[in-house]
């Protein structure tokens, strides 16, 4: 709106499979802009029906395609915005717009609420602007305190931190997180290292916390949260960690909280007193460490 390249009566189109598509539905609905959403074909179909809600266009695209296909959901969402007139591609996984608001906000409120004593920070990765923009603060404001990803099985950026190849992507059934491809947001962070998480350490801890700490959260939140107890395991007793829980569980009622859809993916959780489920696995330092 500012540069004039959003007028009234426009559309935003994006491709996502996370948030971004749910909140750009609902300004578009709030603005009375269009807004087209294309996601891959595994989105949970509580996403859709969100944005539909808000009168968004879903458009859904084989999962299967990675980032250099032309028919991967984020390729398809560029060319819709080369064919559609009085139309912006958002694009969240280049845009730095996504690295600096997490740089400026989420950063500073998490330094402010913590009353600097911060140590560490863990999070995913989806597109990267939040563990960009807030390891980049915190490394600023602190630089004693170290940031770390926790990444799915399957994306490429584990390998990317700790080594600087870029492997074959495999699959994982956490939506919103991991890549197969370096964003220029992610390529923003400062960390101190990077470990990987399993699908099923996801399911085990987004049930554990529903019982034991009454959070009803989704995939990825679970993964930070898995995330977060291997860094505390790294540290030790007496350090503060943070992370983010970025979904809500009302969004996964026909996948992660559906019996059948579990049991298919062989991922039927485990009933635990303790956190014993969350294995053991390397933090291995980043190479710009």
């Amino acid at each position: 709106e500012r540069s004039n390249r959003l007028k009234p009566g426009g559309t935003i189109i994006e491709g996502t499979g996370g948030n971004t598509g749910l909140s750009l539905a609902q300004l578009g609905a709030a603005k009375g802009y269009k807004v087209i959403v294309t996601a891959p074909s595994n989105v949970s179909k509580e996403k859709i029906d969100h944005c539909e809600r808000f009168g968004a266009t879903v458009i859904l695209a084989p999962k299967e395609h990675d980032y250099s296909h032309p028919g991967n959901y984020a390729r398809v969402a560029e060319q819709l915005s080369i064919e559609t007139p009085n139309s912006i591609y958002t694009n969240q996984f280049e845009n730095l717009a996504n690295y600096r608001a997490h740089f400026s906000t989420t950063g500073p409120e998490i330094f402010s609420q913590t009353n600097g004593s911060v140590d560490a920070f863990v999070c995913s990765s989806g597109t990267g602007g939040t563990i960009g923009g807030v390891s980049a603060f915190l490394k600023t404001a602190k630089p004693s305190c170290r940031s770390f990803l926790i990444d799915p099985q399957g994306s490429v950026l584990y390998n990317y931190v700790t080594a600087g190849g870029t492997p074959t992507k495999g699959m994982t059934e956490i939506e919103g997180i991991g890549a197969d491809h370096i964003t220029d947001n992610f390529k923003q962070a400062e960390l101190a290292g990077a470990m990987q998480g399993t699908d099923m350490e996801a399911v085990n801890m987004a049930y554990y916390v529903q019982e034991k700490e009454g959070l009803f959260i989704g995939p990825s939140a679970a993964l930070n949260l898995v995330g977060a107890v291997k860094v505390a395991r790294k540290l030790g007793p007496g350090h503060t960690v943070v992370t983010i829980l970025c979904d809500g569980g009302d969004r996964y009622m026909s996948k992660l909280f559906n019996k059948k859809w579990l049991e298919k993916q062989g991922l039927t959780p485990t009933k635990s007193k303790d956190l014993n489920f969350v294995q053991y696995s390397p933090i291995l330092s980043s190479k710009k460490a």
